[in-house]
């Protein structure tokens, strides 16, 4: 507390020392202002750089003479931000020839863990299925604010992140990428950083795109149709603009089951970790071993028994036995466990059952945006305008074939269904049933989720200039209203009460097969023969997957109200000093619905028509179905806040150069959580060397608790936990946290920067040092990890439950987000462009070498839990946060032709950081850290190709080629059967063609 009150005092005394010697230097400055304005321009003429069309070493753009900087709200001649920025000009974008800016915003090596359609595909309920979301530093998309023309968009789910496919891309004429904190300028969410989407409000003309392609395996074939128009009147007055876009990525189907890569792909190999039990590694052999074609022995295709004498027979065809084939020549032994193979995995044998490759490796995602402005210049210094913007973005997957049962039914053997020789098999063992596992492979359709995300947003404003102090000062306001509503509409889920009523059959009275329990037959019950590969009938599957299957929909609203005003306050003997300062008012809410079945019965979720009441489904807490279980959940904050930020020049000088102090400091007050503060402190330092600069930062940065971890829905299950050395029946209670406190930050950023210097004026790189710690990390625990804490002394947690109660019914814990963990990132970016005209020697064109690379020194994450340590992220190369990530091009420009060719670069890294690596003589594992027999996890290197001819004024052809190597991704094990790689970090989908066609007038 005393170190964060001393920090807050430095700050507020920087602040007004630097008000102070602006009042004491105002005298000498009105005095000296009209001399020093000749020499103010002309140090702003030659500050500024020259628009390139490679990413800057900051984002700056002229107006006027004046610099407008993403990173800072300060608008001033000559003025050089100290915080680091990365600019991709809309010709960058071109080059990069996506269907969605996601894509090409995403490969640059500070932006880390953004998701997008090929990330969780294999998810039905996490609620970013087919979001395409930023984050930078691997700190996640809610810890990066996104914006759209500086200001905030409604987000597009419950965890307040914005979906940029929703954004008018055509209309986007530079994206600045901020990687530092900006909270003291724009407020919560940007402990990473904020990404800006620029668009151009005064183009004039008519242009539009038109793409497609596919990959080297025909598959996910893809089209976008893009226009966008603009249009002057009344002399000039009045200016409309507008975009309208379509866009289809069709997304590469899944295989269905087996060891299968989709369409020719065959590099799926079933990798998985083999886990030995934690007491065998006593033998000095390692508890970890990672295995390709990885047999999950619980289930075959369609059915295997999984236990007691008959353990080891499937089923196939017309329900017929046959003998498994085990891998890793295992043989049952009718306890369950298979020899030669650890549990639950063999490796090898009949994989024709597996679920792993079952998920769409690529979304199927569908994109359509409108968007204009309409401004209004009332006179030369007034604007008034007005913004719409609609996006419609669908998305279709399927997460996983069948609907796995992994030894956990129980058969009858007076199933009507088993095969004669089983039943008489039943006899001779005297058992009356026994354990089954299959994939369902026999369903007729597999499970299909459907997210859609509807954005309205509606923006109101004015901006211009205005005199005062005999100064020349901007302003800009706006109010918004974004309304953002997502549906989820999951197909062919089976409800798990109905289903195991209907795998317990029996002979009825009449003959008949039916299901066993009378209330399911009364209730509409018919039998489901999961014996072998036999046909599902209709009647059969409407029950158990009725054609009304999980529902959610969300309403998402935000409105803002924001007011800026910035100018330069006088011009001093070092430059002008320059002031942002603005308020902003923002209110949140969002409502979430689910259906019957998965919320339970409510007055808001009644039974009705397409979801009938059911004596078999639990109808308190809902939770009937196989996934996708979505509850009822409603919440609203608001926020006001005001914020000063000030450049202070503090050096110029013919020898030791030009030098600045930013500041900022930002008062916020939320309704959920009381106020907090963020600030920003530093300077930027043009040294007299030639094209040398140098320049730090330091700030405090915020992210507010959003919506979801405040008024998550209450959903709730019985559990045990361990207390005082007894097992405890508790009630778990799941509900949101209205007493989260904000997320406080500090980043730390030391930068050198060598730009066009005259010996090489083509050449620009910069090293910026970065280093982020984050405190009260919003986490969740378990509820066994909440009773350990609250015995470990943890005050705030022990009041989210009751244990040790006289009546049993009555212990409950509270499982929700705390305030408890901490991340702690630090590394290095890298940034260098080299342009050179080819005149100079007799070629024609221009060519440009360009690179960026991320250098990951550490990401350590601490979950504040009892019995874990700090992890180690980086070089975790399962997780988001390589050792080392890069991107590099080379262009050759001329008025005709262009040809460029990139290079993606991540560096190999381990499967955790915690493994202990070793093959023989291991120490006993442990918990926190396993042995594994080999930890390494190889990188990717890719190479890309684009090029386009201008055979017209107005008209230009393209292509590109991603992947020229159809590079395979690295295989990435988990402790399940799963598609086996990280999407996050590697490419996925192969080779891509694309080509397109632009036209401008």
């Amino acid at each position: 507390m005393t170190t964060l009150t001393t920090r807050n005092t430095i700050m507020r005394l920087a602040v007004a020392s630097a008000c102070s010697w602006i009042a004491v230097s105002a005298a000498h400055a009105q005095q000296a202002a009209a001399s020093a304005a000749d020499a103010q321009q002309a140090d702003a003429q030659s500050a500024a750089p020259a628009a390139t069309p490679a990413a800057a070493t900051e984002a700056e753009a002229k107006v006027d003479n004046v610099v407008t900087v993403s990173g800072s709200r300060i608008s001033a001649r000559g003025f050089t931000q100290p915080t680091p920025t990365t600019v991709l000009s809309a010709d960058d974008l071109a080059k990069n020839a996506k269907p969605n800016l996601f894509n090409a915003i995403a490969e640059l090596p500070a932006l880390q863990g953004s998701t997008g359609r090929t990330t969780s595909t294999n998810s039905t309920s996490s609620g970013i299925q087919g979001l395409s979301s930023l984050s930078l530093r691997g700190l996640g998309p809610i810890r990066t604010l996104t914006l759209l023309d500086g200001q905030r968009v409604v987000g597009a789910n419950v965890t307040g992140v914005t979906d940029v496919s929703q954004f008018p891309q055509l209309l986007v004429k530079r994206v600045d990428v901020v990687t530092g904190g900006a909270s003291a300028s724009y407020g919560s969410d940007a402990i990473g950083g904020a990404v800006n989407f620029i668009t151009d409000k005064k183009f004039e003309g008519f242009k539009f795109n038109v793409e497609g392609g596919q990959t080297t395996y025909r598959d996910d074939k893809n089209g976008t149709l893009q226009a966008a128009f603009g249009k002057a009147f009344m002399d000039d007055r009045l200016h409309v603009t507008g975009s309208v876009e379509y866009g289809r990525e069709k997304g590469i189907e899944s295989p269905g089951f087996g060891e299968v890569g989709p369409n020719g792909r065959t590099w799926y190999q079933n990798p998985a970790y083999q886990i030995r039990p934690l007491a065998q590694t006593n033998d000095g052999k390692p508890q970890y071993t990672v295995i390709s074609h990885a047999q999950q022995y619980q289930y075959a295709k369609y059915g295997l028994i999984t236990n007691g004498p008959l353990q080891g027979t499937a089923f196939g065809a017309n329900g017929e036995p046959y003998k498994f084939n085990y891998g890793s020549n295992g043989v049952p032994t009718g306890t369950g466990a298979v020899s030669g193979c650890v549990n639950p995995f063999c490796v090898g044998g009949d994989l024709s059952g597996s679920v792993g490759a079952g998920t769409n490796l690529a979304m199927d995602l569908t994109r359509q945006v409108a968007y204009t402005r309409v401004g209004f210049d009332i006179n030369p210094d007034h604007e008034i305008y007005f913004t719409a913007n609609f996006g419609k973005v669908k998305s279709v997957f399927s997460p996983n074939p069948g609907a796995a049962k992994n030894a956990n039914l129980t058969i009858q053997c007076s199933n009507p269904y088993l095969p004669a020789s089983i039943a008489a098999a039943c006899a001779a063992n005297n058992i009356t049933s026994f354990q089954y596992g299959t994939a369902n492979a026999e369903f007729p359709e597999n499970i299909n989720v459907h997210p859609t995300r509807k954005m309205q947003r509606l923006v109101i404003g004015a901006d211009g200039r205005f005199p005062a102090f005999g100064k020349e000062w901007s302003y800009d306001a706006y109010a918004e209203r974004g309304v953002n509503f997502t549906d989820i509409i999951v197909h062919d889920m089976t409800l798990n009460a109905r289903y195991n009523a209907a795998i317990d059959a029996v002979k009825l009275a009449d003959g008949t097969i039916g299901c066993r329990s009378d209330a399911a037959r009364a209730s509409g019950c018919v039998p489901l023969n999961i014996i072998g590969n036999v046909p599902v009938s209709a009647a059969t599957w409407n029950y158990i997957a009725p054609q009304n299957g999980p529902q959610q929909h969300t309403r998402m609203q935000q409105d803002v109200g924001s007011f800026n005003v910035n100018g330069e306050a006088f011009d001093s003997w070092a430059g002008p000093v320059a002031l942002a300062t603005g308020a902003e008012w923002r209110r949140e809410s969002y409502r979430v619905s689910g259906d019957t079945y998965g919320n339970g019965v409510t007055a808001d979720t009644p039974n009705s028509a397409a979801y009938p009441a059911d004596p078999l489904l639990n109808s308190t807490v809902g939770n009937n179905w196989y996934a996708g279980n979505y509850h009822n959940a409603s919440g609203t904050y608001n926020v006001k806040e005001a914020y000063l930020e000030l450049n202070v020049p503090v050096l110029k000088s013919a020898t030791w150069g030009e030098a600045n102090i930013n500041m900022a400091d930002r008062h916020t007050q939320y309704s959920t959580s009381g106020h907090v503060e963020s600030w920003k402190l530093g300077a930027s330092w043009k040294t007299g060397i030639d094209g040398l600069r140098l320049r730090a930062v330091t700030s405090k940065d915020v992210r507010a608790p959003n919506l979801s971890e405040l008024y998550a829905a209450a959903v709730v299950v019985n559990n045990v936990v361990q207390y005082q050395g007894n097992t405890v029946t508790i009630q778990q209670r799941t509900v949101g946290n209205t007493k989260l406190r904000p997320e406080i930050a500090r980043n730390n950023i030391f930068g050198v920067v060598l730009d066009r210097p005259s010996w090489a004026p083509g050449f620009s790189a910069s090293i910026d040092y970065f280093d982020i710690k984050v405190n009260g990390v919003i986490s969740s625990l378990s509820a066994q990890q909440e009773v350990d804490l609250c015995v470990a002394g943890n005050k705030e947690i022990c009041g989210a439950m009751s244990l040790g109660n006289a009546v049993a019914t009555n212990n409950y814990v509270t499982v929700q987000a705390f305030n408890l963990a901490s991340l702690h990132s630090k590394g290095y970016d890298l940034e260098g462009s080299y342009r050179m005209n080819l005149k100079d020697w007799n070629l024609p064109g221009r060519f440009t070498v360009r690179a960026l690379v991320t250098r990951n020194i550490s990401f350590l994450t601490d979950p504040g839990v009892v019995g874990t340590i700090p992890s180690e992220g980086a070089g975790n190369n399962l997780g988001n946060t390589p050792r080392w990530k890069g991107l590099a091009s080379q262009s050759w420009d001329t008025d005709k032709y262009s040809l460029t060719l990139s290079q993606r670069w991540i560096s190999s890294g381990k499967y955790s950081n915690e493994f202990i690596e070793c093959q023989t003589n291991c120490p006993v594992s442990t918990v926190i850290h396993p042995t594994i027999y080999n930890n390494h996890m190889k990188g990717a290197f890719y190479v890309d190709l684009g090029g386009t001819w201008k055979f017209s004024d107005k008209a230009t052809a393209f292509f590109k080629v991603d992947n020229i190597g159809n590079v395979d991704p690295a295989p990435a094990p988990q402790a399940n059967l799963s598609f086996g790689i990280n999407p996050a970090l590697y490419d996925v989908i192969g080779r891509v063609y694309r080509a397109g066609l632009r036209y401008n007038f």
